[in-house]
């Protein structure tokens, strides 16, 4: 399995950033091949998280493509600032 991690600083409104993403996104996300899930988390202070699972790099890498896409779309003014993203292979589960 791989992950994509991508945290977001100066979020204006997480409420409203948490509507956009379960609505809008999640499902897009669902699209890819190989999705085995997703978390949108609020960190507090401005803070969200997201990690994206999938079976494969492919997956994951596409997750990190539709999520600038649709950032750039629909979350701009809500999403301020570019992500940090990390992303690689997940080698422990729990």
């Amino acid at each position: 399995m791989y992950a994509a991690v991508r945290r977001y600083d100066g979020v204006t409104d997480p409420a409203e950033a948490a509507r956009r993403v379960n609505d809008g996104f999640v499902p897009l996300l669902r699209q890819v091949p190989g999705f085995v899930a997703y978390y949108w988390v609020d960190a507090g202070n401005g803070v969200m998280v997201s990690t994206s699972v999938f079976e494969d790099r492919a997956g994951a890498e596409e997750s990190v493509r539709r999520a600038a896409d649709f950032v750039r779309d629909n979350l701009a003014s809500l999403l301020p600032n570019p992500p940090q993203v990390t992303a690689g292979q997940v080698v422990a589960t729990g």
